[in-house]
């Protein structure tokens, strides 16, 4: 590798483990790859290949994350020789695409439902027999007749389904119920973070939980705070919801699991590493020693970590159909690259919550000056643009009458982008593939005019 591809790779923080970028570097030619052991994708070639915009979903990715936290989990256990459970649900709403839960499902990790919707997939692949019969199923979300009815049905045939109260009527439906069930906390302790609402419709106070006569079978607690940007938020909402935890058992012996929910982040800005390692580690210490003060018995612990599992896992890339001076005096960038594809569409975060996304050059040229750019997605809408971490994207830079096309990678697109894309201005969502075992399939034609049109009615 030459000495500009060794910057190249430091400038775009590739091959981090801490940034989840270990998969992805520069080859010699200064083509983006992405690495499964001794396969290698030259993204390139595949945007080449099948044209853009295009998504590249990795499986191989998802199952060495789910892996690796069980194996985290296990070895915490031993070190601190905690005497109760951890299980990792996945949370289908992150990402619901069939070959992203096949792979987390195939690795041992359990289900989190949202909807009837979301569990009548968890039936059908009952059916079709491709998950283990002894997968534990949780279902928040509103409950709907329907979702109630599909829970009864699941639980009858014998699956471990679990529904988490979060409302009133739901209180009167399972409180007497023969099955396992579990409830919400409201926690007043919330995150910092910019996404988190400090009043929530879900679930009951503390007040409201312990007045409550008891249940025929509790035995999971869960709360959320939202996104953990400070490791004292979750250790402080732990605390207040573990209190709750011991004061609810006291009525309710059957209860032993404490559900943490999702909220772990994942590097996006790549300006500070999220460690899971020391999460656990201090979960379990807390659980361990409030638990031993009581001398009651360690609670199971489930997380709910959906971005953090599988956004790594996919990459966007676009194709720079035009290039335009900004001449506005005080603005960073110098020159907008407009892509063949939408933010508002594609990767509506960006639009939605001003989600920051890093993004890298796929044909980097090894030779070119570098440029501050602001990003213009092909819609007619003002909002359809990317101004980057801070003030600007760094890329090589480009001019649209060049002979050679330019690609751009935005990293970190694997959850919720597909369940939340739109077609503002009739534009088609992106082609997507599949890359693993050396192989690619296509997993979603792009869209013609009729196919976009259908969703209008037309």
């Amino acid at each position: 590798m030459t000495k500009r591809s060794i910057t190249s790779k430091k400038l775009w923080k590739l091959g981090v483990n801490d940034f989840n970028t270990q998969y992805f570097d520069f080859n010699k030619e200064g083509d983006l790859i992405a690495k499964e052991g001794n396969n290698v994708y030259n993204i390139r070639y595949l945007a080449e290949k099948f044209g853009t915009s295009l998504e590249i979903l990795f499986p191989y990715i998802i199952e060495e994350r789910v892996e690796d936290l069980l194996d985290l989990s296990q070895s915490l256990i031993k070190k601190h020789k905690y005497q109760g459970k951890f299980y990792y649900h996945y949370p289908m709403k992150s990402n619901q695409t069939k070959e992203v839960v096949q792979a987390v499902v195939g690795e041992g990790a359990n289900i989190e439902t949202a909807s009837y919707n979301e569990l009548y997939i968890v039936k059908k692949m009952l059916e079709q027999e491709s998950f283990n019969e002894k997968m534990r199923i949780l279902c928040n979300g509103p409950k709907t007749d329907k979702y109630i009815n599909l829970i009864d049905e699941l639980q009858h045939r014998g699956l471990k389904v679990v529904p988490i109260i979060e409302g009133p009527s739901e209180l009167s439906t399972f409180q007497s119920s023969k099955y396992d069930v579990g409830i919400r906390l409201d926690v007043p302790v919330k995150s910092k973070a910019n996404w988190n609402k400090q009043i929530d419709r879900f679930g009951f106070s503390r007040n409201e939980l312990l007045k409550m006569s008891s249940f025929k079978n509790l035995k999971v607690l869960h709360y959320r705070i939202g996104k953990i940007e400070k490791l004292s938020d979750l250790i402080e909402s732990t605390k207040y919801a573990l209190n709750v935890y011991f004061k609810l058992k006291e009525k309710n012996p059957s209860l032993d699991t404490l559900d943490i929910g999702g909220g772990m982040p994942i590097p996006f800005e790549r300006d500070k590493k999220y460690s899971a390692d020391k999460v656990l580690e201090k979960l379990f210490e807390l659980l361990k020693r409030e638990s031993e003060k009581r001398e009651l018995p360690h609670p199971n612990l489930i997380c709910e970590w959906g971005r953090y599992m599988v956004a790594p896992a996919q990459i966007t890339v676009f194709k720079v159909i035009d290039t335009k001076k900004i001449t506005h005096k005080g603005v960073e960038a110098k020159k907008w690259y407009v892509i063949d594809g939408s933010l508002m569409n594609d990767l509506v975060d960006t639009w939605a919550i001003d989600q920051k996304w890093f993004v890298a050059p796929v044909n980097n040229k090894l030779d070119a000056k570098l440029n501050d750019v602001w990003i213009s997605g092909s819609s007619c809408d003002s909002d359809d643009i990317y101004t980057g971490i801070g003030d600007s994207v760094t890329l090589p830079d480009y001019d649209y009458n060049s002979n050679e096309p330019f690609y751009i990678v935005f990293f970190d697109t694997g959850a919720y982008q597909d369940a939340l894309a739109s077609h503002h201005c009739m534009l088609s969502s992106p082609i997507k593939i599949i890359a693993e075992n050396g192989h690619i399939v296509v997993a979603r034609k792009r869209e013609s005019p009729e196919d976009v049109g259908k969703e209008f009615g037309w």
